[in-house]
This record gives structure tokens, C-alpha cells and sequence, in this order.
């Protein structure tokens, strides 16, 4: 594992899981997705993992936090940001996160005195499966 991670056998569970789908996923998919592990071990896992800049958290409005690794992982330290932000999707009836990864979040001038730490950028809507 990258970033200064000890690649014990419940984060490789984890880990394993999550690349072998292409959408973010919520602690509670992915307890009933890992039936080896319980959730709080998996809560554990997905906190060391986003401490450590390999995943981000979206909230996409569905009530539950979504994971998904960062493209941009490069950097070691604490002080890494992402580079990956961008526009993620939620489906109404399908309540799947999709991310939008070729559309950037727009940039929002602010007031004087205001900084930015993070962004999340979230549609809602109906995605293509759903439309038909």
C-alpha cells in the first residue's frame, strides 16, 4: 500500500472490494459486500485510508458518506489535496453515485475573508438507465 500504509489483511479486503467496482461505495455496501469482516472494522479501515489521501469522502445527499480512491495520490504528506475533485451524480431511483470525472467542479469566486478547505459538487437527477 502507498502513503506509509501497512497493508494488513482487513485493509487489502477492503481495498480489493473497492477496485472491483466503478462507482463510490457506502460503508453499508460495503458490509454486504465483505462478509468476513464486521462493519465497525470496515468503518475503521475506509477512516485510515481517507486520513491517508487514497480515498475521499462524498456526501451525495443519500444519507450515507461514499468512498472512492483519489486518482491524484501521489503525494506522502498530510498536507496533500486532491486533485480529483470533481462533479459526481446521484440517481433518484436508482440512488447510485456516478463521477463525473471529465467535468471539473466549477470555480466559485468568494467574499474577501473566506477560504476554501473542500468542495462537493453533487447532481441529482436520473441517470441514463433510468431515463429508458
Amino acid at each position: 500500500m502507498a502513503h506509509g500504509i501497512r497493508p494488513t489483511s482487513n485493509r487489502m479486503l477492503v481495498v480489493r472490494e473497492m477496485l472491483h467496482v466503478s462507482e463510490p461505495l457506502s460503508l453499508k455496501q460495503l458490509d454486504n459486500r465483505i462478509l468476513t469482516m464486521d462493519r465497525s472494522s470496515i468503518f475503521r479501515v475506509l477512516q485510515v485510508l481517507s486520513a491517508s489521501h487514497l480515498l475521499h469522502e462524498i456526501d451525495d445527499g443519500s444519507g450515507a458518506m461514499k468512498y472512492e480512491f483519489c486518482i491524484d495520490s501521489n503525494a506522502d504528506d498530510e498536507t496533500h489535496q486532491h486533485d480529483d475533485e470533481h462533479v459526481h451524480f446521484f440517481c433518484e431511483q436508482c440512488h447510485h453515485t456516478f463521477c463525473l470525472q471529465d467535468t471539473p467542479i466549477p470555480t466559485v469566486s468568494l467574499p474577501e475573508g473566506f477560504s476554501v478547505r473542500s468542495s462537493n459538487y453533487v447532481l441529482h437527477g436520473l441517470c441514463p438507465n433510468c431515463q429508458s
